[in-house]
C-alpha cells in the first residue's frame, strides 16, 4: 500500500486507475477501506485516490485538535504530491464536511462535488459540548463500546452485510485520532454560503434511514446547491455506499458520466 510524507505526516492512500480524478474522502471513525466498492467500480474508468485522513488508519496519528481545514490541506498536499491537479471530490459524513472545506479554500481545483449523508450547519453549543466529552470518552476508554454502541446508526439492522468491516473499522481506529477530529470538527464554520455560491456541479446523496443526516438535510443542501442533483438511497442508513453499493454507485457513476467534457 503506497504512502506520502506530507505535512509531516506519513498518508496512507489507495491510488489505482487512470483517467479523470476521482478523490474519496472517508467519515468518521472509519478508514479509506470504506471505500472499497467504489475503488473496485470507478477505477475502470477513473484514476481514484482514497487517502487515510490524518489520525486514521495508516496516517500518522497527531493528538490533540484536527480543525476540518488541517484535513483539507493534508488533501491538497497530497494530491500536489501525486500530480493531480483537478479533480471530483466526493466525501461522506465528516468527509463531506471536508469536501466543504475544500470547496471553501481551493474551489478552482474541483470539477464535481458529491456530498453523501452530510450538512453544512456550524455545531450547536450543545453539540460542540457533546463532541468533546465524546473526545474525552474514546481517550478515556477506547474504541469499542462507542463502536457497539452506534452500530446500528451506522449500518442499518437489515444490512448486516456491512455490519462487520464497519464495526472493524471503527474499533481499529486509534483513539486520539478520533479525538482530534472530533474536538476540531465541534469548531467547524457554517458552510451554506460556500454551498449556495457553488458554480460546481454537484451530487447529493443519503441514506433513506440515516438518523444522523436525516433526508430533510440532504434535501436542504440540494436546494442550497444551484447545480445539483439529490439520490435517496432506499434501504440503507448511514453509509449507503457499503450498504448498497450498487445503488450508490449507479447514482455516482451517473454523475460522472454527466461530468465528461464533449471531445
Amino acid at each position: 500500500m503506497p504512502s506520502a510524507e506530507i505535512n509531516g505526516l506519513t498518508i496512507g492512500y489507495e491510488d489505482h486507475g487512470t483517467g479523470p480524478a476521482l478523490v474519496l474522502v472517508h467519515g468518521h471513525p472509519f478508514d479509506r477501506t470504506m471505500w472499497q466498492p467504489q475503488i473496485d467500480r470507478f477505477s475502470a474508468t477513473h484514476r481514484v485516490v482514497a487517502p487515510d485522513l490524518r489520525g486514521y488508519g495508516t496516517t500518522t496519528v497527531v493528538p490533540g485538535i484536527t480543525p476540518l481545514s488541517t484535513f483539507a490541506e493534508d488533501l491538497a498536499a497530497l494530491l500536489d504530491h501525486l500530480g493531480i491537479e483537478e479533480f471530483v471530490l466526493a466525501g461522506l459524513s465528516m468527509g463531506g464536511q471536508i469536501a466543504m472545506e475544500c470547496l471553501r479554500l481551493f474551489p478552482g481545483r474541483i470539477r464535481g462535488l458529491v456530498l453523501a449523508d452530510t450538512f453544512p450547519a456550524a455545531e450547536t453549543e450543545e453539540g460542540k459540548a457533546g463532541r468533546r466529552a465524546l473526545a474525552d470518552r474514546l481517550v478515556r476508554e477506547g474504541m469499542k463500546g462507542y463502536a457497539d454502541e452506534v452500530l446500528d446508526r451506522m449500518v442499518a439492522p437489515y444490512n448486516a452485510h456491512a455490519a462487520a468491516h464497519v464495526h472493524r473499522m471503527m474499533c481499529a481506529t486509534d483513539p486520539e485520532g478520533a479525538a482530534a477530529a472530533l474536538r476540531g470538527r465541534a469548531e467547524r464554520p457554517d458552510y451554506t454560503s460556500v454551498l449556495s455560491s457553488a458554480s460546481v456541479p454537484a451530487l447529493v446523496v443519503v441514506g433513506r434511514d440515516d438518523t444522523y443526516t436525516p433526508v430533510a438535510d440532504a434535501e436542504a443542501m440540494h436546494a442550497l446547491l444551484p447545480h445539483s442533483t439529490l439520490v435517496v438511497v432506499e434501504r440503507a442508513a448511514h453509509l449507503p455506499n457499503l450498504e448498497r453499493p450498487e445503488d450508490f454507485d449507479a447514482a455516482l457513476g451517473a454523475f460522472l458520466g454527466s461530468l465528461v467534457r464533449p471531445s
